[in-house]
């Protein structure tokens, strides 16, 4: 494995395309920002990630993680935790958190930069981490002052890490099943017995706590998703003077076998009369998980950008060095026997698909991250709620499309190595086994799909998607004029209108059959998918061009990956919008016993 962080095209994105520094200027709490702050942290963050987690990327996917029975400890792989403690001293966990609790209170943006590189040198291990920022903010948000003061300094600090547990045997997304009860003590407490399933990072040897978000049932509790609550159930008992007391009766009982992210251990967690405190209101535990399961979805999607990026640098490095056959247009290494691999079409295809999704990709999550950032620290009450409903509207998107691209684009990296890159020494296939979860977890991206056109879109008669729908008009219009951008323009306006038409006609398909959504949502997901990207690789495209007269060959660079865009992924959309417009008949006609 070979990782470069990407610090040019990270600061093109920020400065040149987003102009980021001017918009968090604007915010109270980052009115100092500037640049070269943002630069300087980017930089050392690469460093990082390059140097301590990409290393242990392919030993801890081949080492895995251990589980004594006897104990229920894990001993996550050789170096894991000594790299987790470098991360720690450099001051990493707290980068984006509140001043209040020992963080650096940086823009979300920095932290997005820091996770990027991160899941591009190392999902598995970034995971354990990772996961603290949803619990954090989850207990920021519907925490008890005591919890806040107790769980959020070592949250921030890195002292301990967190998990988010929902998972049952024999529920998943359908959360309205679970099973795991939670009983009242005298003291204000609860004991909380139940088990968990597919629980990320749920016991290992990293730190010396765990904060496990747990939802559970009261006795009382009406049936449903309505009866569920969330509760704090720490690995080892939390006293009220916020030190570690004896175990708690939350244990690993087996590490899940798992065809990626071996170095993450994947828990199934048994909780026996576990001590446990109540977070938020009783029966409303989903509406407070909520705020770490859509900080989790937009971390999956990060990880798929990571992944996208690191396998794009390895097929590219071996497509230039493998020789394999002669150009079709002649020879282009005549001293050599053959000429190198890059030089054909088709492989420059799969390079390029990999290229400009991991580039699209950037451009949108760091997009979104500076609406968190304007979301949490404006003043302005209808910004806050603006930024508010393109965040839901894109989460979704970044989740299911971005994994779902990292997913093509891994495995076409893999194609460019030829058998080479079937065979684990090539380092290559395990970007392939680490992308496949990202599709899965934290709600199926038919789930994604379902939420995106259900509820953000048809939920709210096209609210939230007008709004983006607007900024990507307001974008058209000025640009319209310009001849040097018809060829990103035009595209980008069809695809806006033909949105538009296919949004109403599956909104009144809708209301006489509501499997037309289930039936329609996935191929309706991936057309929105594309007309975000469009909108920024159109974007991306204007700076290039403005810029290509410099001489840089960056914007060369950006502006035939932005052209290769519009020219071979953003058709896909036409079959797509067929498909999504044929209805569910041909899904839901044939009789289940003829399966």
């Amino acid at each position: 494995m070979s990782y470069t962080p990407p610090l040019r095209d990270l600061q093109f994105v920020m400065h040149e395309v987003l102009d980021v520094t001017s918009t968090l200027q604007q915010l109270p709490r980052h009115a100092e920002i500037d640049a070269d702050t943002i630069n300087a942290v980017i930089e050392e963050a690469g460093k990082f990630a390059a140097g301590v987690a990409a290393p242990l990327n392919a030993s801890g996917d081949a080492e895995g993680c251990t589980l004594d029975t006897a104990t229920h400890e894990v001993r996550t792989p050789k170096g894991f935790k000594q790299a987790y403690e470098q991360y720690v001293e450099g001051g990493w966990p707290s980068l984006s958190c509140d001043p209040a609790f020992g963080g650096q209170g940086l823009p979300v943006l920095l932290n997005q930069c820091l996770y990027e590189m991160l899941n591009s040198a190392n999902q598995a291990w970034t995971m354990y981490p990772g996961l603290s920022h949803g619990a954090y903010e989850c207990l920021s948000a519907h925490g008890t002052e005591w919890q806040k003061n107790t769980y959020l300094p070592k949250l921030t600090s890195g002292e301990w890490t967190g998990t988010m547990c929902l998972t049952e045997p024999h529920c998943g997304t359908d959360l309205g099943m679970l099973r795991t009860k939670a009983e009242p003590q005298p003291d204000g407490t609860y004991k909380i017995t139940g088990q968990k399933i597919f629980i990320s990072a749920g016991e290992h040897d990293i730190t010396s706590n765990i904060v496990h978000l747990v939802l559970a049932r009261l006795p009382d509790a009406p049936a449903g998703s309505k009866g569920i609550s969330l509760f704090v159930v720490p690995k080892y008992k939390v006293a009220a003077d916020g030190s570690i007391g004896e175990r708690n009766g939350i244990f690993c009982t087996a590490v899940e076998h798992k065809m990626g992210i071996h170095g993450n251990a994947t828990c199934q967690l048994t909780l026996e009369a576990a001590s446990g405190t109540l977070v938020g209101e009783p029966n409303r535990g989903l509406q407070a998980m909520f705020v770490m399961m859509n900080a989790a979805r937009l971390g999956v999607g990060c990880q798929a950008l990571g992944l996208t990026e690191t396998a794009y640098q390895m097929a590219v490095a071996y497509a230039k060095d493998r020789i394999q056959m002669r150009s079709l247009t002649g020879p282009k290494a005549p001293d050599k026997p053959a000429d190198p691999i890059i030089v054909h079409p088709d492989v420059r295809k799969m390079l390029l698909t990999a290229r400009a999704y991991a580039e699209g990709g950037r451009a949108l999550a760091l997009y979104t991250a500076l609406l968190l950032d304007r979301e949490i620290a404006s003043d302005d009450e209808d910004e806050r709620a603006e930024c508010a409903d393109l965040v839901a509207l894109l989460t979704a998107i970044v989740k299911a499309f971005m994994t779902d691209n990292a997913w093509i684009a891994t495995s076409h990296c893999m194609q460019v190595y030829g058998g080479h890159g079937y065979i684990r020494d090539s380092g290559i296939e395990q970007f392939v086994r680490d992308a496949r979860i990202n599709m899965i977890y934290e709600g199926t991206n038919t789930v994604q799909s379902l939420d995106l056109l259900g509820r953000k879109v048809l939920g709210d008669n096209g609210k939230k998607l007008k709004k983006f729908g607007k900024i990507v008009a307001e974008f058209i219009e000025e640009e319209g004029v310009n001849e040097a951008m018809q060829e990103f323009v035009n595209p980008l306006a069809d695809l806006g209108d033909k949105v538009t038409k296919l949004t109403t006609e599956l909104g009144m398909k809708a209301m006489r059959n509501t499997d037309e959504v289930g039936a329609a949502a996935v191929d309706y997901l991936r057309v929105c998918g594309h007309l975000v990207f469009a909108y920024f690789w159109a974007r991306m495209a204007k700076v290039a061009l403005e810029k290509q007269g410099s001489g840089d060959p960056f914007y060369t660079a950006k502006l035939h990956t932005a052209r290769f865009y519009f020219a071979k992924l953003l058709p896909e959309t036409a079959a797509l919008i067929r498909t999504a417009r044929s209805g569910s008949d041909a899904l839901m006609a044939m009789d289940e016993s003829l399966f």
